[in-house]
Formats: C-alpha cells, sequence, structure tokens
C-alpha cells in the first residue's frame, strides 16, 4: 500500500524557516542578555565611582557636604521610590522598551551631569537619573525573565549578578584613575556611551512572545497611580529618614521622615486591599519563596554595606591604612563574588534553592560573627579572610534569591517582582549604615574597632535573619518553576509544550 509522502523538496523550505526561526531566537537572547548584563553593570558602577568623585566635585563647585551628600542620597531616595512602579510599566508596555527608555535617558542624564553648571543643578539631574535608573533596573530582569525559558534562566542571572560584582569592585579603581587624570566630570561622561548603545540595542532587538503575551492580559492597563504615590512616599521617607538619621543633628528629622513612611505604608496596604487592580498583584504577595527571597536580600545587603562600611573607617581611620591597602585587604570579596557567581546555577540544579541560600546565609553570618571579633591588631590575613566569606555568602544569596523571585513570579508580574528586588538591594544598605552610624554614635568609647563596638555584633544578628529567609525557599531541585497565574473565565488553559 502506497503512502503519499510529502516530496523532500517541499520539506526544504519548512527546514530553513526553522532553522531562521532559532537563529533569531538565539540572537535576541543575546540580545537582551547583553542590555541586561551592561544595564545593571553600569548602574552598579555609576554608584561607586562617585564615591572618590566627591571630594573634588566639592572643591569644584565649591558645595558643602550636606549638598554633595544629596548627590548620593536624591539618586537614592528616587530609585527605591520607582523602582515597583517603574517594574509595572514594564509589564504594561513592554520591559524592552522601558528599558531602552530608562537607558537613554540615563544617558543623557550623565551628560547633562558632566556639564552641570552648579551643585544645584548636579543634584536636580542626579534626581533624574534615579528616575532613569528605576526605570532600567527592573527591566533587565524582566527581560530575562521573558526571553529565556525557566530552566534555563539561572545562568543569565548569574551572569549578570558576577558583573556587577565586577563592576562595582572596579568602580573605585576606575573613578579613581578618571578623577585624577580627567576631573570628576568624566566620571558621569563613562556611562555615557554604554548606556546609548544598549538603549539602541534594545529598541532593534525583537520583541520575545512571552512579553507580548504579558502586554495582552487584561488589568495591566490600570497603572494604580495612587498605590505608585503611596509606595513612592513610603520608601523616599524611608529611605530619607534613614539618612538623615545617621547625620549630626538629624534624629529629630529622621524619626519624622520614618512617622511619615509607616503612616504612607498603612495608607498604601489599605489602598491595595480595595483597589480592583492594585500595583503589587496579592498573588505576588502571598507567595511565600517570591517575599522570602525579597527579605533575604534586604537583610544580606544591610549587613554587607553595613560591614563594608565600619570595616573601611577601621582599616583607614584607626589601622592607618592608605585607600588602596584597604582596597586590597577588600580584594577577596569581590573575587569571590565575580568567581562564585558562573557556580550558582549548578550548585542549585543539584541541591535546591534551599539548601543553596541557607548554605551562603551561613557563610556571610560567619564572615560578620568573625568580623565582628577583629581587634585593632588583625592583619591582611583575618580581614582578607572575612571578606571572602562575606563574598562568597553573599553571591551565593543573591543569585540564589533572585533567581526564586523572578522564576516563581508569574510573567504578567516579571516586572513588579524585579522591582522589588531591586528594591530590596537599594533600600538594605541604607538601612544597614543609617544603623551602624547609629550604634557608632551609641558607643562612642569602642569607635570603629569591631571587637570593642556594637555595630558589627549588629550586623552579624541582621546577616542571620537571611538563615530564616533562605529556609522558607523551595526544597527542591525543580522548586524554581514559576507560578502560573490562573486561566482566564471563558478561556480554555494554555498547555506549554
Amino acid at each position: 500500500m502506497n503512502r503519499s509522502r510529502t516530496p523532500a523538496p517541499a520539506r526544504v523550505p519548512a527546514l530553513v524557516r526553522l532553522s531562521f526561526l532559532a537563529r533569531v531566537r538565539v540572537s535576541a537572547r543575546a540580545s537582551v542578555l547583553a542590555c541586561s548584563v551592561v544595564g545593571a553593570a553600569v548602574v552598579a558602577l555609576d554608584g561607586t565611582v562617585l564615591t572618590v568623585a566627591q571630594p573634588a566635585l566639592q572643591r569644584d563647585l565649591h558645595a558643602d557636604v550636606g549638598q554633595v551628600q544629596w548627590t548620593s542620597t536624591g539618586y537614592l531616595v528616587a530609585v527605591a521610590s520607582l523602582l515597583a512602579f517603574a517594574g509595572r510599566l514594564g509589564d504594561r508596555h513592554g520591559h524592552r522598551r522601558v528599558f531602552a527608555v530608562g537607558a537613554l535617558d540615563f544617558a543623557a542624564a550623565s551628560a547633562g551631569i558632566a556639564l552641570a553648571p552648579g551643585i544645584e543643578a548636579v543634584i536636580a539631574l542626579r534626581v533624574l537619573q534615579g528616575v532613569c535608573g528605576a526605570l532600567l533596573q527592573p527591566a533587565t530582569l524582566g527581560m530575562l525573565r521573558t526571553a529565556f525559558p525557566p530552566d534555563r534562566l539561572a545562568t543569565p542571572i548569574a551572569v549578570r549578578t558576577a558583573v556587577i560584582g565586577l563592576a562595582a569592585a572596579a568602580g573605585p579603581l576606575v573613578g579613581g584613575a578618571l578623577v585624577s587624570a580627567y576631573g570628576w566630570r568624566s566620571v558621569f561622561l563613562l556611562s555615557v556611551p554604554p548606556t546609548l548603545a544598549i538603549g539602541l540595542l534594545a529598541l532593534a532587538t525583537r520583541q520575545p512572545e512571552a512579553e507580548a503575551r504579558a502586554r495582552a492580559t487584561p488589568g495591566l492597563a490600570v497603572l494604580d497611580p495612587l498605590g505608585a504615590l503611596l509606595l513612592a512616599a513610603a520608601l523616599g521617607l524611608l529611605v530619607h529618614g534613614l539618612v538623615e538619621a545617621a547625620r549630626p543633628g538629624g534624629a529629630v528629622p529622621g524619626a519624622l521622615a520614618c512617622a511619615g513612611a509607616a503612616v504612607a505604608g498603612t495608607a498604601l496596604a489599605r489602598h491595595e486591599r480595595r483597589a480592583a487592580h492594585p500595583l503589587l498583584p496579592p498573588e505576588l504577595l502571598r507567595s511565600v519563596p517570591v517575599v522570602a527571597g525579597v527579605a533575604a536580600l534586604l537583610a544580606a545587603s544591610a549587613a554587607l554595606f553595613g560591614a563594608l562600611f565600619v570595616t573601611t573607617y577601621f582599616l583607614q581611620d584607626v589601622q592607618r591604612l592608605d585607600p588602596l591597602t584597604c582596597a586590597l585587604r577588600f580584594l577577596p570579596l569581590a573575587l569571590l563574588m565575580v568567581l562564585g557567581a558562573p557556580l550558582c546555577p549548578p550548585l542549585q540544579r543539584r541541591y535546591g534553592p534551599r539548601r543553596t541560600a541557607t548554605a551562603g546565609a551561613a557563610l556571610l553570618t560567619l564572615g560578620a560573627l568573625l568580623l565582628s571579633r577583629l581587634d585593632a591588631t588583625a592583619g591582611a590575613l583575618p580581614v582578607g579572610g572575612c571578606a571572602a566569606l562575606l563574598g562568597a555568602g553573599f553571591v551565593t544569596l543573591m543569585v540564589t534569591a533572585t533567581s526564586v523571585v523572578v522564576h516563581r513570579a508569574p510573567e504578567t508580574h516579571a516586572g513588579v517582582a524585579g522591582g522589588l528586588q531591586q528594591t530590596a538591594m537599594n533600600v538594605g544598605p541604607a538601612l544597614g549604615v543609617a544603623t551602624v552610624t547609629l550604634l557608632l554614635a551609641l558607643v562612642p568609647d569602642g569607635g570603629f574597632v569591631p571587637a570593642e563596638g556594637a555595630a558589627l555584633p549588629a550586623l552579624a544578628a541582621i546577616a542571620a535573619l537571611t538563615l530564616p529567609a533562605a529556609l522558607a525557599l523551595p526544597g527542591g531541585t525543580r522548586g524554581t518553576r514559576p507560578e502560573q497565574a490562573p486561566p482566564r473565565p471563558g478561556r480554555r488553559p494554555c498547555v506549554r509544550s
């Protein structure tokens, strides 16, 4: 019996089309990965580069310390306040488009700061740069979530984390070289070419199908501007209160700002319960892995950056080391972050997120605890060993928790999940630095010597909070499977192959 078969020449065009679509998909993923990695690295580099440029900026623009402080605080408040809303914008209008707008405007703001005539213009443009950074940061995770399948998402996130660690570690060295050779304005010109390039690349990248499906979902058309305003007020007042409370004479203004943040947070909670389409989706906040991942990132970033703040002053003011020698003592931290990030995805596949994150939380807590026992005679070996433990623990916890947060969020809320992750990573450092600054003021005799003060033991306690958060993460090797939104009424559920 003869069976009709499609002639071989007729099958060739179909194979060619499949091959072409596969190449387009790989090319789009490579472009998305490049945009995500470079965008996150530029933001990390910009934050650390500015630190070494501030003294020169202050002298050149004849500004006082408070005005220079606001060049960092204004940026931080703008970023922390708008991250969740920016993630929602990405969910609604496409992460690629929001990322492109944020990157191109970030480049324009950076160029404007480099040409600013006075400190007032610098502060205003830094706030604008913070708004652009808020648009850019959640989209770096949202684009990865919609471009890569869940079982291949851990590796791009690990690459992104490693590059962030490398950029943060290289920031002081690059900034010092640029400021010494060309002045403080060159620091801001540094970020113009890469952000301009990735903004144009994002516009030219083909939109992933998952992003198109998310944009077509009903309910995302409502952006909940009141919820965004209340969240921005709560986070902005909280960050401002923490920064202000750490300054001399700022206890009362800081307390008032924190009280205002509590009022705004209460109003936000009441509004979100009543809103038809809330800014923070209930299914996202009811997800234990998402909440636990965000909590772990908040506590870990607070402990790490607070420890870095105290130890920097310990090495430079107590042990009288120069900035370069101080940076070399912390070199193991940066190396472990860069080298450890690629090892996290295979560890998650073998042991699951819970065990991997718990191991990272234990290393981070141990590093902070050992650091708190150093005395004034501590040498390079104990400081470097503690730095290595902090770096290994933080990178393991950060990669694992971020993977869980992004995986467990439905595709329709990937941007909001990325915004929550970035919010934790921006508020955590402010919380850690403000905590240790207040404790240093309360224990003046101890000063910056870890074993004689209360700051680093408190940070070790904060780091220990990551342990219960890590234990709440999924336990199995398949525990990072994304949560699917329930099927819409009147529609047949879609089964993916």
